[in-house]
C-alpha cells in the first residue's frame, strides 16, 4: 500500500476497512471526556461491550441453579465450559480442537508443559531460549531447571542479537540450536518477542529443534490474537498463552494451551495430573487410578473457572466473526502506516526496534525515543495516548485491528512530533 501523511488519507483508509464496525463493540476508556488513543492491547485487551451478558449470564444462572448449574445453565453447562472455546482457539492458533483448550494462567501453563517436554538426561538437559524473554518466562525456566538438579548457568542457553543489532537473526537462532544438538532437550521461544515485537519463525525453530533431538515450545502471550502462529504447519511439540492481551478476555483472563495431536494419547508422557483431566465418563466415580481425557484435555486440573471463562467466550465470539487472516492484514497495513509516519519526518528522533520486514512483526512497534525518552513517553500519556513504557529505553504501541483506527495512529504520530519537535 503507497501511504500519505494527511489526516485525510488516515480518514479514507478508515472508511474503506472492511473491520470498521468492531470498533464499535469495544469499549473505550476516555480521558478528558474524549476517547483515548489506546495503544496498549498488548499489555490489557479492551472490554468487548458483549462481556457483561456473557457473564451475567453465568452469575444469574449461579443465582437461580446453585449447582445444578453445572448440568443445567440455561446456555453453557459448567461441566462442559473448556469444550465452547476450543473451535475458536483452534482457528486462531492454527489447530485442531482436539489440541487445545483454556484452562489456569500462562506461568502455571508454562510449568505443566515443561512437567511434560523437558526431561533432561545427564547429557541432554539444557534449554535454548532467547535472551531477554519475558521475565516470568525465565523465572519458570530456571526453577524448573533447578528443579531437576542443574544448574542454570550451564543448563539455560540464551540467544542474543548480533553486535549492533536489535531483533534475532532466524539463522542464528538455527545456528545455536545445531552447534548445542547434543546437549538440548527442550526450546522455549517466545511467538513474538515482548521488548521488541519481533514475530518469530516458528516453523524453522521447530524444525531445527526436533533435527536435535529436543522437544520445542512457544509463549504465546504476545502472539495469540495478534498473528497466525499456524501450530499444526509449525509442528511445535505444545504452545501456551494467556488471553488478556490481544484476545481481549480481561485482566488475569484465563490462560490455554496446545498440544501436538502426536502427544494426544501417549501413556509414557508424564503430567502432574488434576481431577479436571480425568476420563469425564468416570470422573464422579471419585476412584484412584488417573485415566486422562484426550488430547490437551488430559492436562487440565481443576474445573474451570465459569466468570472469567465467560468474558473469555465473549472476546471469542468478537475472533470467530472476524476472522485471524483478515485482523491480520489490517494490522500490516496499521503498522506499516505508523511506521511510513514516523520515517517522513521523525526519523532523527525515534528509532524502531520492531523488524521491517513485515513478516518478523506483529501489531506491535516497540519506538526508542533518542532523547529523554521516559520524558516523551509521559507527556504522550498526559495528551491522551495509552501506551506502555518498558525499561531501560522502550515505548511500545500496538495499533490493534479489532478496535483502532487509521485516525488513531495518524493522531498519534502528530501528538508524539508536537512533542518532540514541536
Amino acid at each position: 500500500m503507497t501511504f500519505e501523511n494527511s489526516l485525510q488519507f488516515a480518514q479514507s483508509l478508515d472508511e474503506k476497512d472492511t473491520l470498521k464496525t468492531y470498533r464499535n463493540q469495544f469499549h473505550i476508556p476516555k480521558i478528558n471526556g474524549k476517547d483515548c488513543i489506546y495503544f496498549t492491547g498488548n499489555s490489557l485487551g479492551l472490554q468487548p461491550k458483549s462481556t457483561r451478558q456473557f457473564v451475567e449470564e453465568e452469575l444469574l444462572d449461579w443465582e437461580e441453579l446453585g449447582v445444578e448449574g453445572h448440568f443445567h445453565a440455561k446456555k453453557r453447562p459448567w461441566f462442559h465450559y473448556h469444550k465452547f472455546s476450543k473451535e475458536a482457539l483452534a482457528s486462531i492458533v492454527g489447530a485442531k480442537p482436539i489440541e487445545v483448550v483454556s484452562m489456569n494462567s500462562l506461568t502455571t501453563n508454562l510449568h505443566l508443559m515443561m512437567v511434560s517436554f523437558y526431561r533432561p538426561s545427564e547429557n541432554k538437559f539444557k534449554i535454548i531460549m532467547e535472551a531477554g524473554a519475558f521475565p516470568s518466562d525465565q523465572y519458570a525456566v530456571e526453577s524448573q531447571v533447578r528443579f531437576h538438579g542443574f544448574d542454570p548457568t550451564e543448563a539455560i542457553i540464551e540467544v542474543k542479537p548480533r553486535e549492533g543489532e536489535a531483533t534475532l537473526r532466524t539463522e542464528d537462532i538455527v545456528t545455536a540450536i545445531d552447534k548445542n544438538a547434543e546437549s538440548i532437550a527442550l526450546v522455549l521461544f517466545s511467538g513474538v518477542q515482548y521488548y521488541t515485537g519481533q514475530f518469530f519463525d516458528l516453523k524453522s525453530i521447530t524444525k531445527a529443534g526436533h533435527k536435535a533431538g529436543a522437544k520445542v515450545g512457544f509463549d504465546l502471550a504476545h502472539a495469540v490474537g495478534n498473528v497466525p502462529v499456524n501450530l499444526d504447519n509449525s509442528g511445535a511439540d505444545f504452545a501456551a498463552w494467556c488471553s488478556y492481551k490481544y484476545l481481549n478476555s480481561g485482566p488475569g483472563g484465563v490462560s490455554g494451551i496446545y498440544v501436538n495431536e502426536r502427544h494426544a494419547n501417549n501413556p509414557d508422557l508424564p503430567r502432574f495430573a488434576g481431577w479436571w483431566g480425568h476420563n469425564e465418563e468416570e470422573r464422579f466415580k471419585m476412584e484412584k487410578g488417573f485415566i486422562p481425557m484426550e488430547g490437551a484435555d488430559g492436562w487440565q486440573q481443576s474445573n474451570v473457572n465459569v466468570l472469567s471463562s465467560a468474558a473469555h467466550m465473549a472476546s471469542l465470539q468478537v475472533f470467530k466473526e472476524a476472522g485471524i487472516d483478515k485482523l491480520r492484514v489490517k494490522s500490516l497495513q496499521l503498522t506499516g502506516f505508523l511506521e511510513y509516519l514516523i520515517k517522513s519526518d521523525l526519523q532523527d528522533s525515534v528509532q524502531i526496534l520492531t523488524p521491517e520486514n513485515t513478516e518478523e512483526r506483529g501489531c506491535q512497534l516497540s519506538l526508542v525515543v533518542k532523547k529523554d525518552g521516559k520524558k516523551a513517553f509521559d507527556t504522550l500519556t498526559k495528551e491522551g495516548v495509552i501506551a506502555d513504557w518498558r525499561e531501560p529505553e522502550v515505548i511500545r504501541v500496538a495499533p490493534v485491528p479489532l478496535y483502532n483506527t487509521f485516525e488513531d495512529v495518524y493522531n498519534f504520530y502528530s501528538i508524539m512530533k508536537k512533542v518532540l519537535i514541536g
